[in-house]
């Protein structure tokens, strides 16, 4: 007896099982997902760019009005260091990355609007000569039923 109980049990296991399964399948395959990992690996390659812009080209310029290299700042308070340089220097690569993001979000937002064609506001409806007198009649009702 307690096989035939632990069959159904099973069976219903991997029923739910397989439902998960289906339901993850149907989520990950949707394009929003994709869309989103397609994303998130181009963004980490942007992100790699915007880095190596900033510590080789961007730091070494700004090295060159100090006379030092820039990323190698730090602040000696007992032992402790503190690296302000490498610190300025994400705050530069955040700068990029949010304005370069910004022109493509302008960029994006302009060339959606481009093919679109311009709404064209409706006028009010006119109320025909029938209408404006059966209304007339209707308040001249309600007068005269206030009295």
């Amino acid at each position: 007896m307690q096989k035939k109980g632990n069959s159904k049990e099973l069976e219903k296991a991997r029923e739910k099982g397989s439902k998960f399964l289906g339901e993850f399948k149907s989520f990950v395959l949707k394009g929003n997902v994709m869309d989103l990992a397609v994303g998130v690996l181009i963004g980490a390659s942007f992100q790699g760019l915007v880095n190596s812009f900033t510590t080789n080209i961007i730091s070494p310029v700004l090295g060159c009005l100090t006379e030092a290299n820039f990323n190698q700042y730090t602040l000696h308070i007992g032992n402790l260091y503190l690296t302000y340089g490498a610190f300025i220097t994400d705050v530069i690569n955040f700068v990029i990355m949010a304005f370069v993001i910004f022109v493509l979000v302008k960029s994006m937002n302009i060339l959606e609007h481009l093919g679109k064609k311009p709404e064209k506001k409706e006028e009010p409806k006119r109320k025909s000569n029938e209408e404006v007198l059966l209304e007339e009649i209707r308040d001249l009702l309600k007068k005269q039923k206030g009295e």
